[in-house]
């Protein structure tokens, strides 16, 4: 069991901080500095709060689901402090803070207060630090350059009752040198992680009582992470079971090692990888993409439904009260040439319903004609939610051409046709199974089968009239209910002989292949969001997100979710989704040699570092399972974990593999682990394993691998969320310790001494 004497210390909150020159008060007593301005919505705030403060008052904060406190600087920017500190009060509030630019609209990643490693209760003030060159939990990731200047403090679906006082901006920040863990990693090296320039040379090491002594030490700063080091010890002999103890200046961290988990990598039954499953939407830069090594960029979402590219127009549909917007990014074609220009093929969305947006600024539902709505635009008190009180959608429909111009097949043609840079893939909009929901102004009826069928042939046969070398994706359906029923409701299945929409809508178009000699879809597009609910990201759902990537493949897990219960389908073996083997099967059964795809998917926490191990663990299984494409929603934060992930597997030009070789470990669990081998050409063996256990290290015992010297990178564990990487030698593949809560690649890099 490991120690937890650095746990504290990689959290954020580790209170370092100095304040010796010119500070910004944001708020101390009874009013925001007078350069601030309140840009709150559905809050209710008191400057003035007496029942708890330090000092004179304190603000009292009461926010609706998903509202907030929100506070913007005048003549000043964000990004010139080291951080911004401030004390909090209530009972452990969920609440998170995060940065925004009013100039470019653009937004910081959101920092959950319980991420920094804290208690907040409501009987005394907590204080925490958000250190601009260690974003929290404690990853080492920088605060991106930009014209940030206001901070918000939103509550969560439950809402948020909270106090906060003393909010500061901090000129400078002064970390003490600290030795923030010490981990097992590789076959004999230690790894650590440190602060303020911390002296690693005084370390010992001992193992089941026996001192180990360190041959050699390296030390790097990790990529965008300044604010740590880390130094990997080389000890003069491997790892074995038992207890491990590393002294430190600053304490002891203590391991119990355990015995190996025995299997096999077999580099001669590989098999390609598509290198299209390491896809994102809406990548930010060339640099995000060169740097992550994404290879696949989607232009998709629910605003792209009503995408006017002759305006450069959206709207957002239900995700931001029926507002046109001008389109983000704002012109699809130059989109396609500057990822293409990356180095990533693009997927694009194409509209297929009947209407798009008109103008950068008209919306659906103004207060002025419908007054009686649930909500209204903060920012623009006249735009209404479209729903009543009660739930119910606002009736009458507003008349379209308000907000929209009409669509068709024809506009749809002169777009692609005009176009300069050509997609690799086009999508047939984005989830319009739900269109009467999330689109209601738009379309109100709900869709059924054969108009869904209607509208994919239409945009196909125009698609592949337009650009011959494209290729179609569909139904790009939203989630694993209307797989399989449509939003009409079982009236709809039982028209169509009680058959589920998935195996149907295959029928269909095979049928359409078969009359024309043309497959109208090349590739059967899925959105996958893992049903269970983790949203209390407690230690239990921590544990169920990393356990919950098994729905992917897994033929024994039932899904621990609503799923398992459901009758809606008519599906074998319904509760168990297996989903990329399940697809596969209707795909050989209904429509074969058809790729499959998912161009969305998501951790369920990109901030959280258990996101980040499940995406490791899920582009391992997309690799084994031979999925063809994948895009993730949408654009995680390059330094976080979810980013991470993608740069363990694909960072600067240094990749996993093209083939997936074979690995056989008996026994393991699947709910604590995940193993996958790549190789090029049969060579070059890469290993991807992710220990998904929090509390102690995992080693393993592979046949097959050969010794010889590797590249190491890894995150997670107590090392943090941080690009770590160096070079290692592994003498032998007998017992090859991986830290707790750590993803690692192992890449060969020399020719070995034969397989061990």
């Amino acid at each position: 069991m490991q120690s937890k004497l650095s746990l504290l210390r990689l959290a954020t909150l580790a209170v370092y901080w100095a304040t010796v020159k010119a500070d910004e008060i944001i708020y101390a007593d009874g009013a925001l500095n007078s350069n601030w301005q309140d840009w709150s919505w559905q809050s209710v705030i008191n400057y003035d709060a007496t029942d708890i403060f330090e000092g004179t008052s304190s603000i009292s904060i009461n926010s609706e689901a998903w509202s907030a406190f929100s506070v913007k600087d005048g003549p000043s920017t964000i990004v010139s402090y080291a951080g911004l500190k401030f004390d909090v009060s209530g009972a452990n509030p969920d609440v998170s803070v995060s940065l925004s630019s009013s100039a470019d609209s653009d937004s910081s990643a959101s920092w959950a207060l319980s991420e920094f490693g804290a208690t907040i209760t409501a009987d005394n003030f907590t204080t925490l630090l958000l250190n601009f060159n260690n974003l929290p939990p404690g990853n080492g990731a920088v605060l991106a350059s930009d014209t940030w200047d206001r901070i918000t403090f939103q509550a969560g679906g439950n809402g948020a009752i909270y106090h906060l006082d003393n909010i500061i901006l901090l000129d400078e920040i002064f970390v003490n040198p600290d030795i923030l863990s010490a981990e097992p990693i590789g076959t004999n090296v230690i790894a650590v992680t440190t602060a303020g320039g911390a002296d690693v040379s005084t370390i010992q090491v001992a193992l089941n009582g026996q001192a180990v002594s360190v041959v050699g030490t390296s030390t790097m700063s990790p990529i965008g992470a300044p604010s740590s080091s880390i130094s990997y010890l080389t000890l003069a002999s491997s790892f074995a079971p038992g207890n491990l103890t590393i002294t430190t200046a600053n304490g002891t961290f203590s391991y119990t090692l355990p015995s190996s988990l025995s299997g096999t990598v077999d580099q001669s039954t590989n098999y390609p990888i598509s290198p299209l499953i390491y896809g994102v939407n809406f990548p930010t830069s060339a640099s995000y993409i060169q740097d992550l090594g994404v290879t696949l960029s989607r232009w998709g979402g629910n605003a792209v439904t009503a995408y006017n590219p002759f305006g450069q127009f959206t709207n957002a549909g239900n995700d931001w009260y029926f507002e046109n917007r001008v389109a983000d990014p704002p012109s699809a074609d130059d989109w396609i040439g500057w990822v293409g220009g990356a180095g990533s093929q693009s997927i694009v969305t194409v509209p297929a319903l009947d209407w798009v947006a008109k103008d950068a600024t008209s919306y659906s539902y103004p207060a002025s004609v419908y007054p009686n709505q649930t909500a209204f635009d903060p920012y623009n008190s006249d735009a209404g939610s479209g729903l009543f009180p009660n739930g119910s959608y606002v009736t009458p429909v507003p008349d379209q051409n308000h907000v929209y111009v009409p669509w068709n097949m024809s506009a749809a043609s002169q777009w692609l046709s005009g176009l300069a840079n050509k997609p690799t893939i086009i999508t047939v909009d984005n989830e319009i199974e739900i269109a009467s929901n999330t689109h209601q102004d738009m379309h109100p009826i709900p869709m059924g089968y054969d108009e869904e069928l209607a509208r994919v042939l239409n945009v196909s046969a125009m698609a592949k009239a337009v650009l011959p070398d494209v290729l179609v994706a569909a139904p790009s359906t939203c989630s694993w209910w209307y797989y399989w029923i449509s939003q009409v409701g079982a009236s709809d299945q039982e028209a169509h002989n009680n058959t589920d929409f998935l195996p149907w809508f295959l029928d269909q178009l095979q049928a359409q292949a078969t009359a024309t000699g043309v497959k109208p879809v090349d590739i059967i597009d899925l959105h996958y969001y893992y049903q269970p609910d983790t949203s209390a990201n407690d230690a239990a759902a921590k544990a169920l997100r990393l356990r919950m990537t098994r729905s992917l493949w897994d033929p024994t897990y039932v899904d621990e979710s609503w799923v398992a219960t459901s009758t809606a389908n008519h599906q074998p073996n319904s509760s168990i989704i297996q989903l990329i083997p399940r697809i596969h099967t209707l795909i050989d059964q209904h429509y074969p040699n058809t790729k499959f795809s998912l161009s969305e998917w998501s951790s369920t926490d990109d901030t959280d570092l258990t996101g980040g191990l499940l995406t490791v663990d899920a582009l391992g299984i997309y690799g084994r399972y031979k999925l063809d494409a994948a895009t993730y929603w949408s654009d995680p934060d390059e330094n976080g974990p979810v980013g991470l992930a993608y740069w363990l597997y694909r960072g600067f030009g240094t990749f996993f593999g093209s083939s997936s070789a074979q690995v056989s470990i008996p026994g393991f669990d699947p709910d604590v682990l995940g193993v996958y081998a790549g190789t090029n050409g049969g060579s070059n063996l890469t290993l991807v394993v992710v220990n998904k256990d929090p509390s102690g290290p995992v080693s393993l015992n592979l046949g097959g691998v050969p010794a010889g010297t590797y590249f190491l990178r890894h995150f997670g564990g107590e090392a943090g969320v941080a690009k770590y990487q160096t070079t290692i030698s592994i003498t032998s593949s007998s017992y090859i310790v991986i830290p707790a809560y750590t993803a690692v690649f192992l890449q060969q890099r020399t020719g070995g001494t034969g397989y061990v």
